[in-house]
């Protein structure tokens, strides 16, 4: 079975793949003073309610945008599941080109997520994943990366709002009912939800019109079921882009490394 680790700066997932089916994911905070012991304890107690064992996991690769994470996630990987894990940015290949100045700057992550949704969706494709930052990606119709735009994300938004403003409370990220709101949490709820839905379609309309092509927009991420039903340019919510895109990276470097390629 294979151990898929998505890290990113507020939260790492883990899914484990079958070879056929999903069994299981799993989220945590990401921390960067966690040890290849504390990922073997935390994993191993929530495998076990799904009947599963880390002697079950046969291979492992990471995608992470926080290096400092990558150290004891590799020795977890060798030290317990006895493996060398592929590492996205190091030693795995990505099979798709990247369009820009600078590739060597793009995250991994957006990476990823332009080769699991160009796996399940056809023609160009912006790919818009919710978390930490919230970013817009290119995809075009024969998989390249293209570009895209980074934003920041909700939560941050939110966080920045309650801490640079004295008088501001921390409050929760939800879908207000009124965008007029009658106290100063609906307003900040209306103020940060319904700016993002505004920021969400009128990038995508950006795109779309710059880019000159009929596009499909998949959104993704920790946060991207809040928009669903509000954000009116979303054609797909798919919450798993991210590992499709990491179980087809593995899937190929092992083909391309048992032919000697």
């Amino acid at each position: 079975m294979l151990l898929v680790i998505d890290t990113g700066n507020t939260n790492t997932l883990f899914a484990v793949h079958d070879g056929s089916t999903w069994r299981g994911q799993w989220r945590s905070a990401t921390d960067m003073t966690k040890t290849a012991d504390d990922y073997a304890v935390w994993l191993s107690q929530l495998m076990e309610i799904n009947q599963l064992r880390l002697l079950d996991l046969t291979a492992c690769i990471i995608s992470t945008v926080v290096p400092q994470s990558l150290f004891n996630q590799r020795n977890f990987a060798r030290r317990y599941l006895k493996v060398e894990p592929l590492v996205v940015g190091e030693n795995v290949r990505l099979g798709v080109e990247v369009r820009i100045s600078r590739p060597s700057e793009v995250g991994a992550d957006r990476l990823v997520n332009a080769i699991g949704a160009h796996a399940a969706y056809s023609g160009p494709l912006i790919v818009i994943d919710s978390g930490t930052a919230t970013t817009f990606d290119v995809v075009a119709a024969d998989g390249s990366f293209e570009g895209g735009i980074i934003a920041p994300g909700i939560n941050l938004s939110m966080k920045a709002l309650h801490e640079a403003a004295a008088k501001l409370p921390r409050v929760a990220i939800q879908r207000p009912e009124r965008v007029i709101g009658r106290d100063t949490v609906q307003a900040m709820q209306a103020g940060v939800f319904w700016g993002y839905i505004d920021l969400i379609d009128g990038l995508v309309e950006r795109i779309k019109e710059e880019y000159g092509q009929p596009m499909t927009a998949i959104a993704t991420g920790g946060v991207a079921s809040l928009f669903e039903g509000a954000a009116r340019r979303i054609d797909h919510f798919d919450p798993d882009v991210t590992i499709r895109g990491l179980l087809l990276l593995y899937q190929r470097n092992v083909t391309a490394t048992s032919r000697g390629a």
